[in-house]
């Protein structure tokens, strides 16, 4: 299946609407085994067991891993996602953004070495940033396009240019992810729960590629005006899919020894409250 076909099963396999996103800091690791960076491969290999029915992704940070010297433990949690919970894409958050042969060797570390179903990017180099992934056929991959964090707005919420009507920077990158870069149907866009408005423009925009959202959660984003403003569906069927992460606020909801069921109830509450807000 392709990215999107995997996205859409986890949907209706698992009535879910939540990714789990993946940052294991070993300092906020339960008491147990806090700060064991040796550990980092069992704790997020026990909160995919504890989450996997109920979510539609998940999303390994890089950062955390190789900031920990851990990709070895990246590798091998990617390997037992694919054992316990086949039908569930996993994205790889790296936010690469480079060309040439960097990015063909980028692509190679997503797809090849750790077997992502999709990356997540920066376009702010053009479209030969993003090209070298796409020859990866059924691979997805979500561009950077309108942030949670408040210093995107040094860049993406600026006009082209000065003349009036003009589009925004990130309403103009989602423009070139629906339309001319979009080559096989694989590219989606990150849009953060902390701007509703702007996830109900990006989708004007870009009507049917999946949106990566971040922000729900500990980012204090609102989950039930994320989903009205970027889920569409047409006589029940999911036309614009979205992908609603949380990290933290699941993660970290214990820092005791029971912290796998704990992220269960988290993960099972924001599961159904996004589901409800599709109704």
């Amino acid at each position: 299946m392709t990215f999107i076909e995997k996205l859409r099963v986890a949907e209706r396999q698992n009535g879910s609407l939540l990714c789990v996103g993946l940052d294991p800091d070993p300092g906020k690791f339960p008491s147990h085994f806090k700060g064991d960076v040796g550990r980092i491969y069992d704790f997020c290999a026990a909160i995919v067991d504890a989450t996997a029915d109920l979510v539609i992704a998940f999303k390994p940070q890089i950062a955390y891993f190789a900031a920990c010297r851990a990709e070895a433990q990246l590798e091998r949690l990617i390997a037992h996602m694919r054992r316990a919970a086949p039908h569930v894409p996993v994205i790889l958050d790296a936010k690469r953004g480079d060309i040439g042969a960097t990015a063909e060797q980028y692509a190679i570390e997503a797809f090849e070495r750790y077997g992502a179903d999709a990356v997540t990017l920066s376009p702010f180099m053009g479209f030969d940033s993003v090209q070298p992934y796409l020859k990866y056929h059924g691979k997805g991959a979500f561009l950077l396009c309108r942030t949670s964090n408040p210093g995107g707005d040094d860049f993406q919420a600026q006009r082209l240019s000065s003349v009036a009507g003009e589009p925004l920077l990130y309403e103009h990158i989602a423009r070139l992810a629906q339309g001319p870069w979009n080559l096989n149907g694989q590219l989606g866009l990150v849009v953060g729960a902390t701007y509703p408005t702007e996830i109900e423009r990006v989708r004007a925009v870009a009507p049917t590629l999946p949106l990566l959202i971040p922000g729900v959660g500990a980012q204090g984003g609102d989950a039930l005006a994320t989903v009205k403003a970027g889920w569409r569906a047409e006589r029940a069927e999911t036309v614009a899919p979205i992908v609603v992460n949380s990290s933290r606020a699941i993660l970290y909801a214990s820092g005791e020894a029971d912290f796998a069921q704990a992220a269960r109830r988290e993960a099972g509450k924001t599961r159904d409250l996004l589901r409800a807000a599709q109704a």
